[in-house]
């Protein structure tokens, strides 16, 4: 597999499994049992949250910059700068982190366990992604929420949960096994690159 496909050559291929609402089924359930998400899936709502959003981005800024005493046409590039920086860059920026734990983390890193295929534990990828870098991890123990298993490996999604338990808002949360018996940690830490095919 090219690093081009596993980052999102993948996406320009239409997949008929993933067509159906419930092709999530096994993966997301309490989500899509959620009616509000339903909603968003079913009915194309999404697009109108979507448009409302990218309203309020401009709106903010136009109205900010009248407010500092801005012209309209200040106000107007103001606005159009907010709604282009703040959601399309930021869109496509996050899109490419996300996308990076599919194809950098597969290539290039360091593996704290042994597992079938060549995951790695990418530090750059972890910390832009809040966590979910420690790709190794994850694959090693995939039901669990938290995917830093060394003090050093910083996972904010996993402190955001935490914070979410704590506060009552998450429940049942699977963490890593206690003892990491089910898979062998690997005591070295050499980061090794892995050609793609």
């Amino acid at each position: 597999m090219s690093f081009f496909w596993s980052h999102f050559g993948w996406l320009l291929v239409e997949n008929d499994d993933l067509k159906p609402l419930g092709a999530g089924q096994p993966y997301a359930k309490d989500i899509l049992r959620d009616k509000f998400y339903k909603r968003l899936e079913r009915n194309g709502f999404w697009v109108l949250v979507v448009a409302v959003s990218w309203l309020l981005f401009f709106a903010g800024g136009f109205v900010s910059a009248l407010i500092m005493g801005g012209q309209p046409a200040e106000a107007i590039q103001f606005g159009a700068s907010l709604l282009v920086w703040g959601v399309f860059v930021r869109t496509v920026a996050v899109w490419h982190i996300t996308w990076s734990i599919n194809s950098i983390t597969h290539l290039w890193g360091y593996r704290n366990y042994e597992t079938d295929e060549d995951s790695r534990n990418n530090v750059f990828v972890g910390l832009i992604s809040n966590g979910e870098g420690w790709h190794n991890n994850h694959h090693a123990h995939p039901r669990s929420a938290r995917h830093g298993h060394r003090w050093w490996e910083l996972d904010v999604t996993w402190l955001t949960i935490r914070m979410m338990m704590f506060l009552g808002l998450a429940k049942k949360v699977i963490g890593p096994p206690s003892n990491n018996n089910s898979r062998a940690l690997i005591r070295t830490h050499e980061i090794t690159v892995t050609p793609s095919e």
